[in-house]
């Protein structure tokens, strides 16, 4: 089959003759995926009795800090992967390995962002005390959602070229929010310390 480069989409073709691509219903999979990982995310930090600390590292004053850098440092590379991908889009000028970075990039946010986000659910679990933990919890929770749910689209054939800049976008701005309930608060409460 030859591929017509103006319809095909994220690399893959387009749809075989006769069919106009896929049913909007298997979007239902990653939407249903990303509500089962926000909400049992949830319900886990609310059932769950926080155990006050989950880990410290050596050489910063508090569990807060580290949390604070971990989050600053996601939040950097989440960064690195938005202009990346504004030069895959070719919305910026940008390097042949722009893909390269915007991959690696994305890798190196969440597996920053895991250990927070455990300490967050084991050591605090989901609180709402007051409006900004409220966000925050609410924010983390849905942040894991549309990420999954953006793991599982990244892997599927013939995507409308929009959907994926849009969640990967939702993603990006659920992390900045993230980033400014916690780590932003944390460095103007306390002070820019380690």
């Amino acid at each position: 089959m030859t591929v017509d480069p103006n319809s095909a989409t994220q690399g893959f073709p387009s749809a075989p003759p006769g069919r106009d691509g896929p049913s909007p219903a298997r979007y239902l999979v990653p939407a249903l995926v990303a509500a089962a990982v926000a909400v049992g995310l949830g319900a886990y930090g609310k059932a769950h009795d926080p155990a006050g600390t989950a880990f410290n590292l050596a050489g910063f004053s508090s569990t807060g800090a580290v949390k604070s850098w971990l989050a600053t440092t996601a939040f950097f590379f989440a960064l690195v992967q938005f202009v990346s991908a504004l030069m895959m889009y070719g919305r910026l000028p940008g390097p042949g390995w722009a893909s390269t970075l915007h991959r690696w990039s994305g890798r190196i946010a969440f597996l920053v962002a895991v250990p927070v986000a455990v300490h967050c659910l084991y050591a605090l679990g989901y609180q709402t005390y007051e409006p900004r933990v409220l966000w925050h919890s609410l924010l983390g929770c849905f942040f894991f959602g549309v990420f999954s749910a953006k793991m599982l689209l990244l892997r599927w054939e013939r995507l409308p070229g929009w959907l994926l800049p849009i969640v990967g976008g939702l993603v990006f701005a659920v992390l900045t929010a993230l980033w400014l309930t916690s780590a932003l608060w944390f460095f103007r409460t306390f002070g820019v310390t380690t």
